[in-house]
């Protein structure tokens, strides 16, 4: 595509990361921009991922958070269910947030939940046959476009890639805090 094409989702960019770093190492010699050539097409993808996510989810009827709630449980494997603090743990989300996503799943007849009947207070969460029938077919179209979407790679640059964005996370995981200190 040539600057100013049209994507399904807007414009292509004017101004590619290499063009970014270039302005600012002029106009502020000695500025770190290293990073501006990965950190910037890593946001604009995940924006557009995200954004390709949620059309693909409202066409399914679902929303983001049911789904991950949803997968969660249906990754487990029989008997499909997990305790709140479990589900937690594997979404990455706050127990409120897991009360929130799991009285909506409940109502919408996608999941029970039970007491877990060990004489703790922990709850269970099952899913259930139409909870079921929604994630599989929901998973499908998800994971299938998003194989779509990625197919611009061979095999083997997937892997690369998939490998170098592993050890990127763990890297910039280990050194992010909450405090990043005041500005230089």
């Amino acid at each position: 595509m040539a600057e100013g094409d049209e994507y399904p989702f807007g414009p292509v960019s004017a101004y590619p990361a290499a063009e970014i770093a270039a302005a600012w190492q002029r106009e502020r010699p000695g500025v770190p921009v290293e990073s501006i050539e990965i950190v910037t097409p890593i946001w604009r993808l995940a924006k557009l991922l995200a954004d390709d996510r949620r059309r693909v989810l409202q066409a399914c009827g679902v929303d983001g958070a049911t789904l991950d709630l949803l997968t969660v449980l249906r990754r487990a494997g029989p008997p499909y269910r997990l305790t709140t603090r479990e589900i937690a743990q594997r979404a990455l989300v706050t127990a409120g947030a897991v009360s929130q996503r799991v009285a909506k799943a409940e109502r919408e007849g996608l999941v029970r939940r039970a007491a877990a009947g060990d004489r703790s207070r922990a709850v269970n969460v099952t899913l259930t046959t139409a909870g079921h029938a929604l994630v599989e077919r929901t998973v499908d179209r998800v994971l299938g476009r998003e194989a779509e979407l990625v197919r611009g790679l061979a095999a083997a640059e997937r892997s690369d890639l998939a490998a170098l964005l592993d050890r990127l996370l763990a890297d910039v995981a280990a050194h992010v805090t909450g405090d990043i200190g005041p500005p230089r």
